[in-house]
């Protein structure tokens, strides 16, 4: 991997919200490598595409339900298609974008983004991994979709951590049930896991950063020690990556205890971040009850 600083190839392209995505830092560094093209997503990526196709690596900024809706055409068949370098920084991912409402909040962006082939997707939850990410996408040849959040959260990670395709990471050891997420979800997984232990029953807890590809077979190696298996996400529960952990499952016979929690067939409402997250089901007070009901599934 290369040292952060040392790749001088790449440009920058956005839709005129660098101020909220900051990448306007990089504008101001770097003037002859940023691009805004104004309100206008397809246009960015198209042109995002074309550089890419030249040969030059393209980064692309901007709010997940756009990048991910209005210009999905133009990912599919003029990124992921020619497999070009162009590595998407969708900020806003699920819910986090809670305040700015449903027109703002990215809660299929993971559905769309993994059907298409050659991509990759990845989803860190703090700003160590979020860094390690946009590392990992400038050293991965193809088309990378990097999922962040509308705002910081925690820290997890040290620098001394190590992320690559296909990975994932547990960030709690437990033995009764086993609660696999991503991104923001991660720390309500750890607080709910917290919870649990009052009650006796330890979560092992694991941070699936890499989407796609997955990290089938860390998660389950954790099922076969717990005994049940919880896929909480910010997302649609259709086509998230519960989805695809449960049919993994399924078409290797497994007789699992499982569940999967997200966004249930509907669109959020705006509000405060944990307001919302606790209103549709994956807050930490829910996760802990749901991983509570799996365990007693077992007995």
């Amino acid at each position: 991997m290369k040292e952060r600083g040392q790749e001088s190839d790449f440009a920058v392209f956005e839709s005129d919200i660098g101020h909220s995505t900051y990448s306007y830092l990089f504008g101001d560094a770097y003037p002859d490598r940023y691009f805004n093209f104004g309100i206008a997503e397809v246009s960015t990526m198209a042109a995002a595409a074309g550089m890419a196709s030249a040969g030059r690596t393209a980064i692309v900024c901007g709010y997940g339900v756009f990048l991910t809706m209005r210009a999905v055409e133009i990912v599919r068949s003029f990124v992921c298609y020619p497999n070009l370098n162009v590595k998407i920084l969708s900020s806003h991912g699920g819910v986090t974008a809670a305040i700015d409402g449903v027109t703002h909040q990215a809660t299929e962006d993971i559905a769309y983004m993994t059907t298409l082939p050659n991509m990759k997707v990845v989803c860190p939850c703090d700003p160590v991994s979020a860094r390690k990410a946009f590392d990992l996408a400038l050293e991965t040849p193809g088309p990378v979709f990097v999922r962040l959040m509308r705002d910081p959260l925690y820290e997890m990670y040290s620098e001394s951590d190590e992320f690559h395709l296909g990975g994932s990471h547990v960030v709690r050891e437990g033995r009764h049930v086993t609660i696999a997420s991503y991104g923001d979800i991660v720390f309500q997984a750890l607080k709910a896991a917290d919870i649990l232990s009052q009650e006796g029953i330890e979560a092992e807890v694991i941070d699936l950063y890499s989407i796609k590809p997955l990290d089938y077979q860390s998660v389950i190696a954790s099922l076969d020690k717990t005994g049940a298996l919880l896929v909480a996400e910010n997302h649609q529960v259709r086509n998230g990556v519960g989805y695809a952990i449960g049919d993994y499952i399924a078409r290797k016979g497994m007789a699992a205890v499982f569940e999967h929690i997200g966004l249930d067939d509907t669109f959020a409402e705006s509000g405060d971040y944990q307001g919302v997250v606790d209103t549709y089901g994956i807050g930490f007070a829910n996760i802990a009850e749901q991983a509570k009901k799996l365990v007693m599934r077992k007995a």
